[in-house]
C-alpha cells in the first residue's frame, strides 16, 4: 500500500510540474493567385505567399518560475508557401526568436532578434498590421516599418505590464561590432493606452549607420553583418528616424482607424530594391516621408468582413525631387471556419510628381506583387487568397 501511495505521489508531482511548463507550436499559411496590372510594362498573374499574413510557424513555451514570474522563449521562422524557402534573407528563424523573463506585475525583458516599438505600439492601428490589410496594404517601400521590412537583431527590450489601460516598452539593439558602438545600432520607444473601444498608440524608432559608400547596393554590403539591422531595411542612411501615432475605435461591428508616420533620412544612400521592387540612389541627400492612413472595417455578418483604407504618402529626396503617392486598399474576408478564411483584396497605386533624383523615374509599386515596379506611374493588384491558422 505505502509504495503504490508514493508512486501515485511521485506520478502527481511530475504532473504537477509537467503542468508549470509549456511549448506550443502555431502558424499561419496564407496562399493566393495575385494579378498584376502592370510590373515592368506588362500585367502579370503569380501565386503568391502571404498577400495578407505572412506565412509562418513558430513555437513559444514558458516555465513557471514561482512569485509571479516566468521564463519565456519564442522561435518563428517566415517561409514562402509557394516554394518552400525561408523568408527574411534566409534565415531560420528571422521573424523572431528570443528568451527573457516574464512577470504579471512588473513586465517583460527580452533578449534577442525581435519587432521595434513601432510594431508593438503603431502597426496594429494601421490596415497592414491587420487580418483586414496586411502585407499588400503596406505603405511605398514601407517606409515607416509598420510592416516590419526588418526586425532589430542583438536587441535588449522591454514591455511593461498592462496599467489601467496604459502600456510602454523600450529596446535597444547592440551594434556588437568591437570599436564601432554606433553602426548599425537600433534605438526604439513606444507606448499605448486602450479604454473601452479607443485604442492609441504611439512609438519612435532610431537607426544609425556608418555608410562608406553613397550607393544603395553598396551601402547594403557596408552594413556590419552582426548590426542591430543587419541590411534588412530597404532604407539606407547614415540615420534613420521614424515617429508613429495612431488611434483606433471599434464600435462592435465596425471599427474605424487613423495613422501618421514620418520617417527622415540623414545622409540618404539609397532604397535598396527588396519590398521596393526598385532601386533608387540619394545621392548622400537627406530626405523624408509622410504618411497619413484613413482605415475601416465593417462585419455585414459574422463570418463576412468589409474594409478598406486610404494612404497619402508625400517625400522629399532634395534637389526638388517630390514625388507623391496615393494608395488604396480594399477587402472582402469571409470565414468558413474560426481557423480558415478566404478573401479577395483589392489595391491601386498611383505616383504623382515620379521623378527621382539625376531624372530616375518612380514607378508605382505596390508591396509582394513582383519584383518589378510597375513602368507608369499607377499600379492595380488583385489577389484570391486562402488563410489556415494554426
Amino acid at each position: 500500500m505505502k509504495k503504490v501511495l508514493l508512486a501515485a505521489a511521485i506520478m502527481g508531482m511530475a504532473a504537477a510540474a509537467h503542468a508549470q511548463s509549456s511549448v506550443t507550436l502555431y502558424g499561419v499559411i496564407d496562399a493566393g493567385i495575385t494579378y498584376t496590372s502592370n510590373s515592368n510594362g506588362h500585367a502579370n498573374f503569380q501565386e503568391t505567399s502571404g498577400a495578407v499574413s505572412a506565412t509562418r510557424w513558430g513555437i513559444r513555451g514558458g516555465e513557471d518560475l514561482g512569485n509571479g514570474l516566468k521564463a519565456i522563449f519564442t522561435l518563428e521562422n517566415g517561409f514562402n508557401i509557394g516554394n518552400g524557402t525561408y523568408g527574411q534573407g534566409g534565415r531560420e528563424f528571422g521573424r523572431q526568436a528570443f528568451v527573457g523573463i516574464a512577470s504579471e506585475k512588473y513586465g517583460t525583458g527580452t533578449l534577442g532578434r525581435q519587432y521595434d516599438e513601432l510594431y508593438e505600439f503603431v502597426t496594429p492601428l494601421a490596415l497592414t498590421g491587420q487580418q483586414y490589410g496586411g502585407t499588400l496594404a503596406a505603405h511605398p517601400f514601407d517606409n515607416d516599418n509598420l510592416h516590419y521590412s526588418f526586425r532589430v537583431n542583438n536587441a535588449l527590450k522591454y514591455q511593461s505590464a498592462d496599467i489601467n489601460g496604459l502600456k510602454f516598452g523600450a529596446e535597444y539593439g547592440f551594434s556588437n561590432d568591437a570599436g564601432q558602438v554606433a553602426n548599425n545600432r537600433a534605438l526604439s520607444l513606444g507606448a499605448s493606452y486602450h479604454y473601452g473601444g479607443l485604442q492609441a498608440g504611439a512609438a519612435y524608432l532610431k537607426v544609425t549607420n556608418d555608410l562608406s559608400a553613397k550607393t544603395a547596393t553598396a551601402a547594403l554590403a557596408a552594413l556590419n553583418a552582426g548590426g542591430a539591422v543587419d541590411g534588412d531595411s530597404t532604407l539606407l542612411a547614415a540615420r534613420q528616424q521614424t515617429w508613429g501615432l495612431g488611434a483606433n475605435y471599434d464600435f462592435g461591428k465596425a471599427g474605424v482607424g487613423l495613422v501618421f508616420t514620418q520617417t527622415n533620412l540623414t545622409g540618404g544612400a539609397g532604397i535598396a530594391g527588396g519590398i521596393a521592387g526598385q532601386t533608387l540612389n540619394l545621392y548622400g541627400n537627406s530626405a523624408h516621408f509622410q504618411n497619413i492612413e484613413a482605415n475601416g472595417h465593417y462585419a455585414l455578418t459574422p463570418l463576412l468582413s468589409l474594409a478598406g483604407a486610404y494612404t497619402y504618402t508625400q517625400a522629399n529626396f532634395g534637389e526638388g525631387s517630390q514625388p507623391k503617392w496615393g494608395q488604396l486598399t480594399v477587402q472582402a474576408d469571409y470565414s468558413l471556419t474560426k481557423r480558415t478564411d478566404v478573401y479577395v483584396q483589392g489595391e491601386y497605386q498611383h505616383v504623382m510628381n515620379g521623378e527621382g533624383l539625376h531624372g530616375e523615374t518612380i514607378g508605382a509599386m505596390l508591396n509582394n506583387t513582383s519584383e518589378s515596379a510597375s513602368s507608369t506611374g499607377n499600379q492595380v493588384a488583385m489577389t484570391v487568397g486562402m488563410r489556415h491558422h494554426f
